[in-house]
């Protein structure tokens, strides 16, 4: 797909992948990532604030032309998620984005998450993500790229010019089920720290300690 290094699985490197089964889990598993970190984040600058506090505050942003399940990942994930306006080719614009930041910040909300889609289902749109990313760096927000539908048109070096700004991105994800002859249920996912991902699931209960924990490379 020629995604940069900071995707990759490397010797000594943190990045890597994993296929989920549909391009609506991994939407679903980035926001929770991105919502465990901003409320690690969030804890370490005002201890006094309620984990319900800070929740209430948290707020994501996408495409009024995203995918349906975008918005089904803000309800799953308990946080708000708004959907913005595009311009006149359906795409998402950077402006657009920094505007609705800021009113949300001056308003109290935090901004955490922004979906950005390459290959709307509606019109196979491309928001503007080199725009995006560079608003969403300023403000050191998650950004998902969601390419479920036209990402595998990304095998060809001639289409690449459509994920310009991909480096700026947090996570991505596209579906060989769609365009490359592959069988359901995969559904491609990169993400430069899985940590966060990893730390979100966390679940370590006394009957699964073992004296060999932690062991393996």
């Amino acid at each position: 797909l020629g995604l940069p290094e900071a995707f990759l699985a490397r010797s000594g490197g943190e990045a890597g992948g994993v296929i989920q089964g549909t391009a609506s889990e991994a939407t679903l598993v980035a926001l929770l990532g991105a919502k465990s970190r901003m409320m690690q984040r969030v804890k370490e600058q005002h201890p006094e604030w309620t984990e319900t506090e800070i929740l209430s505050k948290l707020v994501g942003y996408c495409n009024k032309q995203a995918h349906s399940s975008v918005e089904r990942a803000g309800l799953l994930g308990g946080v708000k998620l708004i959907s913005l306006k595009p311009d006149g080719k359906r795409r998402l614009r950077g402006d657009t984005l920094r505007e609705a930041i800021n009113e949300d910040i001056s308003n109290g909300l935090i901004p955490f998450f922004v979906v950005a889609t390459l290959g709307t289902t509606s019109s196979c749109t491309f928001d503007v993500l080199d725009e995006i990313g560079d608003v969403c760096s300023s403000h050191d927000l998650w950004l998902h790229v969601d390419a479920a539908y036209a990402g595998s048109a990304f095998i060809c070096p001639e289409y690449r010019y459509l994920m310009k700004g991909v480096e700026k991105a947090d996570s991505f994800n596209f579906n060989p089920h769609k365009w490359l002859l592959v069988n359901f249920d995969c559904s491609a996912m990169w993400l430069k720290e899985p940590r966060w991902i990893v730390d979100a699931f966390n679940v370590d209960p006394l009957y699964l300690k073992h004296d060999q924990q932690g062991s393996a490379p």
